[in-house]
């Protein structure tokens, strides 16, 4: 039996301290009316970190782009109005012994008409779509695409204004910066387009964009992933080969952190070996990495809660992860469901009332808790 009080020694990364080694997951929750955090926004991250999470990743938060928000009452990270709500939030996560970082966003072509806060703006993509003489996807241009990465970094240089312990860029699941690196969504002909490394240029003008913004000692998380929403058996990389070609330009751009989304933490991501993305981006690059995907709940796929379904997903041992975690695979933990479901998760975990632990049902979803 493996003893849980390793997750809780303190992290270490330069000047960016983090009290506990778990980590809330960036998890949209869509309770901020006009994009701005309310005091019910405030209480739900600074519960968490009363209860021992270490580092709160917000929910993701739009940059100041006219496309990048996807779903309505998201909150986004700009204005005097939603940047004074978010200092709020920083207040409270660290008078509670946290550490806070907001996941900066843009959902790209995942944007529909219709979406707040202008529906007649279309989403913005690698490539131009139309459909039935409508532009539905505006193809970006070398404008547009400046005028994102300044977003980025505007967004970053405002967190550390108001205070925030670093910043994750949102390069994962099939949005605005995933659908660069993505063969399948980007088929560019230009200097964004081809090889792996010109698909990555985005990002990594992004990176250095903030990195610029914010200087050399403000962490920056990137957070990947290997799946798409679009489609779950996609892969940027098949071999370890391949996936140290991805990273090493985002490490060379100036990536602290790697945060490797995956959907089951156990699952092996190369055949002949058990390391799993967090671990294996940990051997290539030398960074430290988190690792999430399902951690303290039994199987039950989480896509299956995106529909209305009488599911729950049951609380689950960590020893496996304990196992991988002290092995060095990985330097954080991230959490979602469980922590979303329960405030109080790793307090139960530190003090050993593992049987206290809130299942997860889609009725979760209904509330800030």
């Amino acid at each position: 039996m493996h003893d849980s009080k390793s997750l809780f020694k303190p992290f270490q990364l330069g000047s960016l301290s983090i009290p506990t080694r778990i980590v809330m997951a960036p998890m949209t929750r869509s309770f901020s009316p006009g994009g701005v955090p309310n005091a019910q926004v405030v209480e739900y991250y600074r519960k968490r970190a009363a209860a021992g999470v270490g580092l709160i990743i917000t929910e993701g938060t739009t940059v100041n782009h006219c496309a990048a928000n996807g779903y309505p009452h998201v909150p986004r990270f700009y204005g005097e109005d939603a940047l004074s709500a978010w200092t709020d939030v920083v207040r409270a996560v660290h008078q509670a012994g946290g550490t806070i970082m907001p996941q900066l966003w843009h959902v790209g072509n995942v944007r529909r008409l219709g979406t707040e806060p202008d529906a007649s703006v279309p989403g913005y993509g690698p490539m131009q779509k139309d459909k039935d003489g409508e532009e539905i996807v505006h193809g970006m241009s070398q404008a547009d695409i400046d005028a994102v990465i300044a977003a980025f970094a505007q967004g970053a240089k405002d967190a550390q204004a108001i205070g925030m312990d670093g910043v994750e860029i949102h390069g994962a699941h099939g949005y605005l910066i995933d659908q660069f690196f993505w063969e399948g969504s980007n088929q560019r002909t230009d200097n964004y387009g081809g090889s792996m490394a010109k698909r990555g240029r985005f990002a990594v003008e992004i990176i250095q964009a903030v990195r610029a913004a914010v200087g050399p000692d403000f962490p920056i998380v990137l957070r990947f992933s290997q799946w798409k929403q679009q489609d779950y058996n996609a892969r940027l990389a098949h071999t370890p080969d391949e996936l140290n070609t991805f990273l090493q330009p985002l490490v060379d751009a100036g990536v602290d952190i790697f945060h490797c989304s995956t959907r089951r933490f156990w699952e092996p991501e190369f055949a002949g070996s058990e390391l799993n993305l967090a671990g294996w981006t940990r051997q290539l690059t030398g960074k430290p990495t988190i690792t999430v995907g399902s951690i303290g709940l039994d199987g039950s796929e989480f896509t299956s809660f995106l529909s209305n379904t009488d599911e729950i997903a049951q609380p689950a041992s960590l020893e496996g992860l304990l196992t991988r975690f002290e092995a060095e695979e990985f330097d954080l933990v991230a959490v979602g469901r469980a922590l979303l479901v329960d405030p109080e998760w790793a307090a139960k975990v530190r003090d050993g009332r593992q049987d206290e632990i809130l299942p997860f049902s889609r009725n979760a979803l209904g509330s800030l808790s």
